[in-house]
């Protein structure tokens, strides 16, 4: 039974940091590429980065890009999202998900991540980003 979950959210003031991972079992991690949405209330889920498990490719959303990096370390078989800068408009639920492979690529290509191409997800941590 595929597992994710994740973790590392809270409450952050503008400007400051957090560090989310998502821990996954049951799969074969370095099967699959990693993403992260988020869902903020009344909004639509947002994908917001997404990484490879072949080459380390990765894709970051618009409106995050040079304040978040996702990573990964396949032998914790984990994945994480260092969200630097943040900002109120940051508040959301945050999400892991897994994807094949080949939907990094898809991502750079489309300049968006559809959460359609994704099967497997966490149950979410909480981002508030206020003062």
């Amino acid at each position: 039974q595929v597992q994710l979950v994740e973790s590392g959210g809270g409450l952050v003031q503008p400007g400051g940091s957090l560090r989310l991972s998502c821990a996954a079992s049951g799969l074969s991690f370095k099967a699959f590429a990693m993403g992260w949405f988020r869902q903020a209330p009344g909004k639509e889920r947002e994908g917001v980065s997404c990484i490879s498990s072949r080459d380390g490719g990765t894709y970051l959303a618009d409106s995050v890009k040079g304040r978040f990096t996702i990573s990964r370390d396949n032998a914790k078989n984990t994945v994480y999202l260092q969200m630097n800068s943040l900002k109120p408009e940051d508040t959301a639920v945050y999400y892991c998900a897994t994807a094949p492979p080949s939907r990094v690529a898809t991502a750079q290509v489309m300049g968006m991540m559809n959460p359609r191409w994704y099967e497997n997800w966490g149950q979410g941590t909480q981002v508030t980003v206020s003062s």
